[in-house]
């Protein structure tokens, strides 16, 4: 049963779709997408965690013919231990699969494929080594984060990317612990870092960064800086007000906006509303002027 909740308007942008993609991260997922794309790599696209779709429908327009689009996420399911359901319940409880499919085809033709579950279930259904680009964004928890970037990396290609959202936010602890562990212990070598997001590689991050400088260097909207831990190289972006690269149209960008509902008729005439302030101190000032001061001390207790 379809309740009111899970009613949302046809989004006419892509900033009409609920969600958290910075504009940085938009030029990210643009440019390390293209650069595959360019170099003539193939493979498949993965995004672990979608809730309202917005990466998701920026990532599908780097879909080409042959390759395929998997997207895993709870929706309304249920979750595979207490800690996550709760997880799911205080952050996404108005998520359904209804919601991101009609965001979705609003700017596609076709859904990608869903998988309705835990992000466990992906190793299952998507073919290792098949994935040059794979998005993680789903449960907060370390247990789940740890399996989804071993899942990630037995996914990707040797030159593929993966994207780890929320590494540094100080209410997920358990997605840092996770990220820098795979780094330290787990082969990972961080390409970049956003805001929120960790790009990274199990293959040489080298040439992709040299690329990526030599790409920032040319803008005037992206900060840059570089520093060494651990033995890697990390680069630090932020953006200077850089604008959104191009996103996919919207079927219903040309439809007009929804009029704003009318204002409520004004209370004022009500028996027992507040006077207005302007007729209010019309009048205090013609009541000063000519009554008695013991009328006018009566009449401004009465107002208020």
């Amino acid at each position: 049963m379809v309740t009111t909740q899970e009613t949302t308007r046809l989004p006419r942008r892509l900033d009409d779709v609920p969600g958290w993609f910075p504009v940085l991260d938009q030029v990210l997922f643009d440019w390390f997408l293209g650069r595959q794309e360019d170099s003539g790599m193939r493979g498949d696209l993965l995004e672990v965690g979608v809730y309202m779709g917005k990466s998701a429908i920026f990532t599908g327009r780097h879909l080409r013919p042959g390759e395929s689009f998997t997207v895993c996420d709870l929706f309304e399911g249920d979750a595979p231990d207490h800690a996550n359901q709760a997880e799911s319940t205080k952050s996404y409880s108005k998520l359904t699969r209804r919601l991101f499919e009609e965001n979705y085809l609003a700017f596609h033709d076709e859904l990608p494929r869903v998988l309705q579950g835990p992000s466990s279930v992906v190793p299952a259904e998507v073919p290792s080594g098949t994935c040059r680009f794979v998005h993680v964004d789903a449960s907060h928890l370390y247990e789940h984060v740890h399996g989804d970037i071993g899942a990630a990396r037995d996914l990707l290609l040797p030159d593929g990317i993966v994207v780890l959202d929320d590494f540094r936010s100080e209410h997920t602890p358990g997605v840092s612990i996770a990220t820098w562990e795979a780094v330290l212990n787990r082969g990972l070598s961080p390409v970049c870092i956003s805001t929120q997001k960790l790009y990274g590689t199990w293959g040489d991050p080298g040439p992709v960064q040299e690329e990526l400088i030599e790409m920032v260097r040319g803008r005037s909207d992206c900060h840059l800086s570089m520093q060494e831990a651990a033995g890697h190289r990390i680069i630090r972006l932020k953006s200077k007000g850089m604008p959104a690269p191009e996103s996919p149209v919207s079927r219903y960008a040309d439809v007009p906006e929804a009029p704003e509902a009318p204002e409520p008729a004004s209370a004022a005439a009500a028996p027992g509303a507040a006077v207005p302030a302007r007729r209010r101190s019309r009048v205090r000032r013609v009541a000063v002027d000519l009554l008695p001061p013991v009328l006018t001390r009566a009449l401004r207790k009465a107002m208020r």
